[in-house]
């Protein structure tokens, strides 16, 4: 079942008029005209529906934490920065059907009292700016937006904001910060952003997904979507697919199949690509814990993984991940997981905005000892470090961000510490061009 991407593919679907044609904003008039602000939270509620940025904290129960003073503005804020690596399927999405995201904001701000909004966009995502910008003036000559909305007496301004391009700017502080034309660095919490958020008010911040989602649980009700998937992971989510497979993209998938349905199932991922086999995925993006294959498969009870919430954290950081921002990464054999975990903690360095010290040192430092492992310098004794320096960063950070660089070193060395080893013991071997490490008896060893 598709609901956000059902229409995707038909021609001119990024224009009004198309979209309209096929159901686009009658959610709006419904909301606006036969329903409370209140009525409209209900239903979210109801729905079971998870941010779908990475939290996975259920949405309505966080649009009910909003303060409401009097005289005091609200502000929704669409946080479509989405600078998670392995991570596009927002930026599709508003891509192809901007409309959709547009009809989510307007129904999600009557929800909250807000009469101004905000989608704040990566920088380097320019295209899908001018997208969205077409589309909001679009929705402003139809009346969609703007003073009095359809006769309802509810008004709404929804501006498009560029980001600068730093992932910091996904933590929603952060974001905050860089809205109100400051360096993005993240806020000191409590105060939430539900009670000062924005420019001091109370400011809901969400992810694109999220926001674009409550348009159809308006018009079919929160019931019907939480009949879609498998106990709390109800509906359906937006999985970006990519690595080693035979059709990467964007899938929209019923949360609860299996894990092994989407990679190899030819309605999804289509497989490992020919001649090759599984060795690892990172399921939500390149934040959480990489898992090799026996156990993306299957939990340490024996049973099929699913593409769920609970399914993939089953077992906790020891034997399972987590379904994170949908950032579906799939590893053959030919992948040098030292390589790999590099490529991430450079990243992760990279990114660091520098406000807090175990993140601003710790990831140099392990972008440093895995660096010196890949190029055949490494002492024994590194392995340890990077456990150790990983604990010393996770926990002890103002945002998340350190957590995001600590669990992928932590979760390869757990997983694959013999790779590492033999990185070490073998530096005439590991340098070579394209050499990786074939564990013996593996599934996926040749």
């Amino acid at each position: 079942m598709k609901i956000l991407t059902e229409h995707i593919e038909v021609p001119g679907i990024e224009t009004i008029d198309v979209y309209r044609k096929h159901g686009g904003y009658q959610a709006v008039e419904k909301a606006l005209k036969k329903m409370t602000p209140d009525e409209v939270t209900e239903e979210v509620k109801k729905s079971g529906l998870r941010g779908r940025g990475g939290a996975g904290f259920p949405v309505g129960m966080k649009w009910s934490f909003l303060a409401k003073p009097e005289g005091v503005p609200r502000y929704l804020v669409c946080n479509a920065d989405e600078s998670e690596p392995g991570t596009f399927k927002d930026h599709y999405l508003m891509w192809k059907s901007p409309h959709t995201l547009i009809e989510g904001m307007i129904v999600s701000s009557f929800a909250l009292g807000a009469n101004t909004s905000y989608i704040y966009v990566r920088g380097e995502l320019m295209y899908v700016i001018h997208i969205l910008e077409k589309a909001i003036q679009e929705a402003y000559d139809k009346g969609l937006l703007g003073k009095n909305i359809l006769g309802s007496g509810y008004d709404l301004d929804l501006y498009v904001q560029s980001g600068g391009g730093a992932y910091i700017c996904g933590e929603e502080t952060a974001l905050l910060e860089s809205l109100e034309g400051k360096r993005g660095n993240p806020r000191n919490k409590p105060p939430f952003p539900a009670v000062k958020g924005l420019w001091q008010c109370p400011t809901v911040v969400n992810n694109v997904e999220s926001i674009a989602a409550t348009s159809w649980i308006v018009n079919n009700g929160g019931d019907a979507y939480a009949q879609i998937g498998v106990g709390r992971s109800t509906g359906t989510k937006l999985i970006s697919a990519s690595g080693h497979i035979r059709k990467p993209g964007v899938y929209e998938i019923p949360l609860g199949i299996t894990v092994e349905d989407f990679i190899y199932s030819d309605e999804w991922c289509g497989g490992i690509r020919e001649g090759h086999k599984l060795k690892a995925v990172v399921a939500g993006g390149s934040s959480v814990p990489i898992l090799p294959a026996e156990m993306i498969l299957t939990t340490a009870t024996g049973e099929k993984r699913l593409m769920t919430y609970e399914s993939l954290s089953d077992g906790g950081f020891a034997t399972g991940t987590m379904l994170g921002s949908g950032g579906f990464i799939v590893m053959d054999e030919t992948t040098c997981i030292v390589h790999n975990t590099l490529t991430f903690a450079r990243f992760y360095h990279h990114e660091s905005c520098g406000q807090c010290s175990p993140c601003r040192e710790g990831t140099g430092w392990m972008d440093k000892v895995i660096k010196r492992i890949e190029l055949g310098q490494g002492r024994k004794e590194d392995i340890d470090l990077l456990v150790d320096v990983a604990k010393k960063i996770e926990g002890n950070t103002i945002c998340p961000l350190g957590d995001a660089a600590a669990w992928p070193v932590s979760a390869a060395i757990r997983h694959f510490r013999d790779e590492f080893e033999w990185h070490i013991e073998h530096p005439e071997l590991a340098t070579q061009p394209g050499a990786v490490y074939m564990r013996p008896g593996a599934s996926w060893s040749n």
